[in-house]
């Protein structure tokens, strides 16, 4: 079955608690937490204290995204604050080898994600590691983007990789998701299907988030 982690970069901030707890009741798998530092990205989200103000909210697995420079230093903080994955990314900055084995040695699951003009054997190294791979569909800093195209040959080198090699790790993809390209991503090999604006503007979200799980 298609996991579904809507993004809470959509969601209605200044009701935050209430809108995870509106994500659990619709059927998704995970919750996905954006981190942004303003230096990897330009955007500033949310970090480590709102983490842990709104884990109480849910049970679900917080799928944390970090879009952030030299990711160690904060691994500690967010293990704390409640993450269960912990994503970093292949393009930042400091020992991205060293947040993965981090994360493992806190007891978490870790993830590595590269953005679209980055291409997947950049990642190769990191992928007999890692529990999962987040396949970044639009440039990351902002939601409410369009899905770009060179992210399915990557999803499909992704999965023949883990066959062929033995390994089991979920690949997510995040940027641009709504029903058509997220069908189009499970296709190809998705597991976890990432999506903001195209659910969060919905009234009610668990008719497409039971569909998604069928793809």
């Amino acid at each position: 079955m298609v996991k579904v982690s809507p993004s809470m970069l959509s969601a209605n901030f200044s009701k935050f608690g209430e809108e995870i707890e509106r994500v659990e009741r619709s059927g998704a798998d995970w919750i996905h937490l954006d981190v942004m530092d303003g230096m990897f990205v330009p955007n500033i989200t949310i970090g480590a204290p709102i983490i842990k103000a709104v884990r109480k909210n849910s049970e679900l697995p917080f799928d944390v995204h970090l879009m952030i420079e030299d990711p160690i230093r904060y691994i500690d903080d967010f293990t704390k604050a409640g993450a269960d994955i912990l994503t970093v990314h292949t393009e930042a900055k400091g020992d991205i080898m060293g947040a993965i084995d981090k994360i493992h040695e806190n007891g978490l699951k870790a993830g590595i994600s590269l953005n679209p003009g980055t291409p997947v054997s950049d990642i190769t190294i990191y992928l007999n590691k890692v529990d999962l791979v987040l396949v970044m569909t639009v440039q990351p800093g902002f939601g409410g983007q369009s899905f770009r195209e060179e992210g399915i040959p990557k999803i499909e080198f992704l999965r023949r990789y883990a066959d062929e090699n033995g390994l089991r790790y979920d690949i997510s993809v995040d940027g641009g998701i709504n029903r058509n390209t997220g069908k189009r991503c499970a296709d190809a090999g998705a597991t976890v299907l990432a999506a903001g604006s195209y659910l969060f503007k919905m009234d009610d979200m668990s008719p497409e988030i039971e569909l998604w799980h069928g793809f």
